[in-house]
């Protein structure tokens, strides 16, 4: 409590006058620490010392938002431009090409590649198999993630570690988990992609194609589940928590299930490819076309299109999606991409899911990393009351 000193105090009113901005504003900013309120003897109320926000105002505009946005959300992680996507400043596609699904995911994680294995924990693998078993069998593979994470937050005593190093173990180790978990039989190796490949349906993916595949959806700047991740680390959830708040965001229409709704496209388009964009059109729109970010191709679907068309499996399919293409009317997407793969291999329906949601924990974690050295709280907009008020 400021005593004794020569230094002014404005009121919350006056601040928000200062700045010109609403009392709810100025509380706002409080609680996301940019700005510190104090208690002065003898007064009731919020005071702020005038010099902070003098120096506030002086940090300019660009420092705050406007009365209910949500906080700026700085990153280092990933540039999406000119229809490009990379990580830290490397291509997405050149690092595919040439590096592990680990490799990425650690260069997310720290800045610098690395190609060591993730671990393999044979103990929390049955732990968390366990608590699987009692999941019907049509639980999806996404399902059984969630679970995980829950059983793997649960018994990490040291969960509310959040610096970066023991958010980096956390990451190795659960996503060794989500893949080691799952039943059916692992491959040879020790890559996520070999864990995972024997795991999704009724023939062995190859290890190839998947780690192109982790590496290409490992992150996509802020997507939706990234926000939700990052509001959760705002709040200092752990790291499980923060990959749980991904994966509830993950689980709908709009965005990791579309790589399904691509599937089904796809099934229905083999037999009928006009019939079913004809379908399709007429109902709302083409799954596996188009995209919010890119102007006139994806490139994570161009990439893992062009390896698909090296390996005889995906010949059917891929001149399937040749024939589709052609009447969508826009360029085809990761989730199309994603699909292809799926019925090259016989995977099962929600297999794109599962691809997505384990590659995207890498993501995930690197922005909690991120957020973690962020005030706690900053994302809290203000609400703009609709509802009844009572008379006056």
């Amino acid at each position: 409590m400021p005593t004794g000193s020569d230094e002014r105090y404005l009121t919350t009113a006056e601040v928000a006058r200062r700045l010109g901005v609403k009392t709810q504003t100025v509380y706002a900013y409080a609680s996301r620490g940019l700005l510190r309120s104090v208690r002065l003897p003898g007064r009731r109320g919020s005071f702020f010392a005038q010099s902070e926000v003098d120096a506030f105002v002086a940090r300019g505009r660009d420092e705050r938002q406007p009365s209910g946005a949500v906080e700026r959300i700085r990153t280092e992680l990933t540039l999406l431009d000119d229809d490009e996507l990379r990580y830290r400043g490397h291509r997405a596609t050149d690092l595919a090409s040439s590096h592990t699904f680990e490799s990425v995911a650690t260069l997310l994680w720290t800045g610098e590649p690395a190609d060591e294995p993730f671990p393999t924990d044979e103990a929390l693998v049955g732990t968390v198999r366990t608590a699987l078993a009692a999941l019907p069998d049509a639980a999806r593979t996404t399902d059984r993630f969630k679970v995980a994470a829950a059983v793997l937050g649960a018994t990490d005593p040291l969960r509310f570690d959040l610096s970066p190093g023991a958010v980096v173990r956390v990451g190795r180790r659960l996503i060794g988990v989500f893949a080691d978990a799952l039943p059916g039989t692992a491959g040879d190796g020790d890559l996520i992609a070999r864990r995972l490949a024997g795991k999704l349906g009724d023939r062995p993916v190859d290890p190839a194609l998947l780690d192109l595949a982790l590496v290409l959806l490992a992150d996509h700047d802020l997507a939706v589940s990234t926000v939700a991740v990052r509001v959760a680390a705002s709040a200092r959830a752990h790291p499980y928590s923060v990959v749980s708040a991904g994966l509830g965001a993950v689980d709908g229409q709009y965005h990791g299930v579309a790589s399904t709704l691509a599937y089904r496209f796809l099934r229905d388009a083999a037999d009928d490819p006009f019939g079913a964009l004809a379908e399709r059109q007429r109902t709302g729109g083409v799954p596996g076309f188009g995209h919010r970010v890119y102007q006139s191709r994806d490139p994570r679907a161009e990439a893992l299109f062009a390896a698909l068309r090296r390996h005889e499996a995906a010949r059917e399919v891929m001149a399937t999606v040749d024939v589709v293409a052609q009447g969508a009317g826009t360029f085809p997407n990761v989730d199309l991409a994603l699909a292809a793969l799926m019925h090259a291999y016989r995977l099962r329906p929600d297999a794109g899911e599962a691809i997505f949601a384990l590659a995207r924990c890498a993501g995930w974690l690197a922005h909690a990393i991120e957020e973690y050295r962020e005030p706690g709280l900053r994302f809290r907009p203000v609400g703009v009351y609709t509802g009844e008020r009572p008379e006056r």
